[in-house]
């Protein structure tokens, strides 16, 4: 812990050879992982970490050494080897300490550590075993259990000191079926910032059977037909199409050195005037969030898209200093061994006003995506493509027969415009978003949508 610690001298230390700005961000934490394959338990892990990163601004540019070496004599050592990383004025400001805001987190009532590696192996044998019995041209199931609790303490040059501990538990089940020559996978899980009373939200029973009724139900389904058609993306498809089609052109980094889309057009409609885009890192016990970002600012509820009209990017300090502004609290790191980048929290399209069903049985003939798959999204001109892992026939404003192979591919600014209706329901999908090679948690939400034409890539 810093607590104790001469911070001031470790952060002047750091700055000796010049900069603008220097934080220490101190990470402690223990975590257990649980991974049953075919019936057998294959991966037991569980362990603690922690360690200290100091990091310089200076020149817009970033300085960075880590140790998991937790003394006062080694953070200056680190501070030593980082600042000769730096050329520039010394910094001659006085740094005066605050008192240490501590984040009030989220209210755990069956905090993972009090439960016992056993209890948590029976989670991943109950899931496994009700996938496998569910049908039995199920071939393979796959069953993880995840928990970990992460502290940590940053201090910065302005004399900010944060502390916050973040609790989070996962589980998810990955069905394969198959029948003949043809295979489908089903893929399910469940995760937030809680303990174990996330299992009665929904057992380890429901997400395997989840995963196991998508897999055979898609061996049955015929291929979906292509071609230009409405689409109705339900409320339980997850955020895909929010978190590609546009979270990350909206990061600052990206828009700032013109690796996005929409680069240059605040105050532009980029979407139907039914779309709004919040980027919300306050929403309790969600996946992506926290009481401070991992540069020590407060979380934040960010509109980035209001009626159709961008408003705006999500910020880190870095980038934030770049385009004279504040921090939106978007500054988010892997661990203590990464710098921080600018990363998307818990990411939506709001809620909008039309009931899902109505936007259905306006549908004279289309497809109804259930549940989306992967996707891809080139930044730079908005192109994306994604999978849909569960998708229906739309005919006569009535969701039919399932289909499966859909994928979906359009222009994020496109797609976003041609949303004409918009649900009244919100659905949450979560999870672990990868950029520079940093992985961090998030979620991401969006209503029923209705576009009114997109390519659907199916059969010819």
């Amino acid at each position: 812990m810093l607590d104790g610690m001469n911070l001031s001298v470790i952060l002047r230390r750091a700055l000796a050879g010049g900069g603008e700005f220097a934080d220490i961000y101190y990470e402690e934490g223990s975590s257990t992982s649980i991974i049953c394959e075919d019936g057998k338990i294959e991966k037991v892990l569980a362990g603690t970490d922690r360690g200290v990163g100091i990091r310089v601004i200076s020149d817009l540019r970033t300085a960075y050494a880590y140790t998991n070496e937790v003394t006062e004599t080694a953070l200056l050592a680190l501070a030593e080897t980082v600042s000769r990383a730096v050329k520039g004025e010394p910094f001659d400001r006085a740094i005066d300490m605050r008192t240490k805001l501590v984040g009030p987190g989220f209210p755990i009532e069956i905090p993972p550590d009090g439960v016992s590696l056993q209890d948590k192996v029976a989670l991943v044998n109950r899931g496994d075993a009700a996938a496998r019995g569910f049908d039995k041209r199920i071939r393979q199931v796959t069953a993880v259990y995840r928990d970990g609790a992460v502290k940590t303490q940053i201090a910065n040059s302005l004399g900010d000191f944060t502390e916050s501990l973040r609790t989070g538990t996962l589980f998810l089940t990955q069905v394969v079926a198959a029948d003949g020559e043809v295979i489908q996978t089903g893929y399910e899980p469940v995760g937030r910032f809680m303990g174990h009373e996330i299992f009665r939200e929904r057992s380890p029973e429901e997400v395997a059977l989840a995963a196991a009724r998508r897999a055979v139900m898609m061996l049955g389904a015929r291929k979906a037909p292509g071609g230009l058609m409405p689409v109705v993306l339900s409320s339980e498809a997850g955020g895909t199409m929010v978190h590609e089609a546009i979270g990350h052109g909206l990061e600052a980094d990206l828009a700032g050195s013109g690796m996005s889309v929409y680069t240059g057009k605040v105050g532009e409609q980029v979407a139907s005037p039914l779309v709004t885009v919040i980027d919300d890192a306050t929403i309790p016990n969600a996946r992506g969030s926290f009481s401070f970002d991992d540069e020590g600012t407060p979380a934040q509820r960010t509109v980035l898209v209001e009626n159709g009209i961008l408003k705006g990017y999500l910020y880190d300090r870095l980038s934030a200093m770049k385009d004279g502004c504040a921090s939106t609290g978007n500054g988010r790191r892997e661990g203590y061994h990464a710098k921080p980048i600018v990363r998307m929290t818990n990411t939506l399209i709001a809620p909008g006003e039309s009931s899902p069903e109505e936007i259905v049985r306006g549908v004279g003939k289309g497809l109804f995506v259930r549940k989306m798959g992967g996707g891809q999204v080139n930044t730079v001109n908005g192109d994306f493509v994604f999978e849909v892992s569960e998708g229906y026939l739309i005919e006569n404003g009535v969701v039919t027969e399932p289909v499966r192979g859909a994928t979906l591919t359009g222009n994020g600014p496109d797609v976003l415009k041609k949303i004409v209706k918009v649900g009244s329901d919100l659905g949450f999908g979560i999870g672990t978003c990868g950029k520079d090679g940093q992985g961090v948690p998030v979620s991401d939400a969006q209503p029923t949508l209705l576009i009114e034409e997109i390519t659907v890539g199916g059969a010819a």
